[in-house]
């Protein structure tokens, strides 16, 4: 169990974004990203995907047609995983599970194995190491761009979209690097953890 208190995100200290305006400057400011690290936080176990082919085919139950679409992104990601070699720009994931895994935590894990095959920076946490630290709370779903902002991403009680707060507080920012980048280092390299976790399950149910 990791004995880490996250600190204090206050809303307060942030800014408000639009789902849109929230994917505008995610975008812009992570591809000016050279030479900087960054971190991604997933804690909730279940996200309702837009406009993503390989989700609606989970929402169907045809599992083939997951792994046939997932298959044919790994060239693309390749290209970015070197892309991001290249700038200095790794982007580091962190994705706590629950067990038995949500259908939705089974086929993200699918997609996450791929994309540490491709070269991505992924480590899985199981939720119990978080446990003591959440209380009544769960950790927030969160990205980090080069130690300078940092996103609570928003969502619905439905599991959809709904924006983020911004912070560029640099006591706020650094303090939840820091912890992030301590979470990363007690969490397990996600190949490991889906060989003795996820391999040999069947496919999960639609959902």
């Amino acid at each position: 169990m990791l004995d880490l208190v996250a600190p204090d995100l206050p809303d307060e200290l942030g800014e408000p974004l639009t789902r849109e305006d929230y994917k505008r400057d995610f975008r812009e400011r992570r591809s000016a990203i050279r030479d900087g690290e960054s971190w991604k936080l997933e804690r909730l176990q279940h996200f309702e995907e837009t406009n993503d082919d390989s989700r609606e085919a989970l929402r169907q139950g045809d599992w083939p047609a997951v792994l046939r679409l997932f298959e044919a992104e790994r060239d693309a990601l390749v290209r970015r995983a070197r892309d991001e070699i290249a700038r200095g720009a790794v982007f580091h994931r962190i994705r706590v599970v629950e067990e038995p895994l949500t259908p939705y935590v089974q086929w993200e894990l699918h997609w996450l194995r791929l994309s540490a095959e491709c070269g991505h920076s992924i480590r899985v946490l199981p939720a119990s190491a978080v446990a003591a630290v959440e209380g009544d709370a769960l950790l927030p779903e969160l990205n980090l761009l080069d130690s300078r902002v940092l996103y609570r991403v928003l969502y619905t009680d439905a599991g959809q979209p709904d924006g983020a707060i911004r912070f560029t507080d640099p006591s706020t920012v650094t303090n939840w690097a820091k912890y992030l980048r301590e979470l990363y280092g007690g969490a397990e390299d996600i190949q490991a953890y889906f060989d003795r976790a996820v391999a040999d399950l069947p496919p999960p149910p639609a959902a």
